[in-house]
Parts: structure tokens; sequence; C-alpha cells
């Protein structure tokens, strides 16, 4: 297997926000505070346009043959192109199988946007097979190929009225779900400091994609029963070898 499960957690671009609506003298939380107002009362909702949001954490679950890691990319203290250039680059390097939940619909075209804005190279991510040919039949961007899988678009049958929440799927699967947390509260904990506690969040989002993914492909044929519980116990392994605190928490709710 050569897959990579990935997840992002963003706030408002306050930089833009102030360009867009000329808050200039603002202070950032009063600036996003006026971004999710105005989005209130255009839509009914404060779910920002995907061009609005800046990313503050991208988290990986890889699984290649030398074993399975979970990760968030950078360091804390990271910049926002720094993260999303590494992203790109471990898609060149790597060119492994992309597994999301949601990542067509918001992950991927939020990523877009980002690298636009910091001039990064993604290459590779944009193949269509112009410079190799395995990549015009399977590539990361049509919807109905194998390179990425968003799973909650597959699952649902590419059908909106049939789409789940990752919770919500993990939790009947016996999976973890969330842990005290959800996205909604990205924008508190980055105010108050606590990037630790979101890229935390983000690493268990990913644990619980790739856990899905491996339950899809049991059930598409790709792991027997026998594949399937090895790769869950190479998860098991990898938390306790890891031994951070979020990730025990995590090992500790799926195993009781």
């Amino acid at each position: 297997m050569n897959c990579f499960a990935f997840d992002i957690e963003t706030i408002p671009d306050i930089e833009l926000g102030r360009v867009l609506y000329g808050l200039e003298g603002l202070s950032d939380e009063d600036v996003a505070h006026a971004m999710l107002n105005k989005r209130m009362q255009a839509t009914g909702g404060d779910f920002l346009p995907l061009h609005q949001h800046r990313v503050v954490a991208i988290s990986v679950a890889y699984r290649s043959a030398s074993g399975f890691r979970v990760w968030s990319l950078g360091e804390p203290d990271s910049s926002e192109d720094e993260i999303v250039r590494r992203f790109f680059d471990g898609l060149a390097k790597f060119s492994p199988d992309l597994i999301s939940w949601n990542g067509s619909g918001f992950d991927l075209p939020v990523l877009h946007y980002r690298a636009l804005k910091h001039g990064l190279d993604a290459s590779r991510y944009w193949e269509m097979g112009d410079s190799d040919q395995s990549f015009r039949w399977n590539n990361y961007l049509s919807r109905f190929h194998w390179r990425h899988i968003d799973l909650m678009d597959v699952l649902s049958g590419f059908q909106g009225r049939s789409r789940a929440p990752l919770d919500e799927i993990a939790l009947m699967l016996g999976f973890p779900g969330k842990l005290g947390m959800s996205g909604s509260k990205v924008w508190d904990c980055y105010l108050q400091g606590e990037i630790g506690r979101i890229r935390d969040y983000c690493e268990t989002d990913v644990l619980n994609t790739y856990l899905i993914y491996l339950a899809f492909e049991r059930m598409r044929g790709n792991l027997n029963s026998a594949e399937y519980e090895a790769e869950c116990a190479k998860v098991r392994a990898s938390l306790v070898e890891d031994g951070r605190a979020h990730l025990q928490e995590f090992l500790a709710a799926w195993e009781g």
C-alpha cells in the first residue's frame, strides 16, 4: 500500500478580509468577526467561502511498504506556505493514493487557492498525463479516478443527499470519532495560542479517515478479513510506539 490520508484545519484569512471589506486598523479577531457576520447575513450561515480560509494544520496518515505513521506537516510555528508546500512536495516525492473525507469539496479546493497565493509548485498534483502517461487514466483531479478517494463522495454514491458526517460513520464502525473537539472550535483555539491542540485534533480526524478507508478496502475486496485486521493492528502498534497523549486517548477509545 502507498496511501496518504489527509485532513486540514483552517481559520479565516484575515489578510484577505481586511482587503475585501476595508477593515484596516481592526484587530484580527474583529476582522474575523466581521467576515463571519457578513457571511451570515448573505447566506444564513457563517461558513466562509473556500478562498477565504487560511490553512493552519495539515495532518497525514501515511501507509507505505515500510509501515504506518501519523503526523502533522511542519512545526507548530511553521508558516502556511511551508505547511502547504510540504503537502505538495510529498505528492511529488511519493505519488501516493490520496484519501480524504470531503477532500474534493473542501480540503483540496482550499489547498488549490493557498498554493496559488504562495506561488507553490504543485505540478505533480496537477499532472493529467502530459508528462506521465499513467496519470492520463488515473489522476488526482478526476472525480471517478482512484488516485484520490474522497470517501464521503464515493460512499454517498456521489449524491449530496446521501452524504454523512465523518464522526458518525467512524462511530458506526466502532472507531473513536471526534474526541472533545470539532472544526467549529479551531478559530477559538487559534486565538488562544493552542495550535498544538488543533494539530492533535487534526491527527485524530485523519486516523478516523484512514480506518474508514481500511473498512472500505475490505468491502470492495482489496483486503480480506485477515488483511484488514493486520492493517488495523499496524495502526494500533504505531500509536503505541508513538506514545503522544492524544494518540493514546484515541487508542483507548478505540479499544474500549
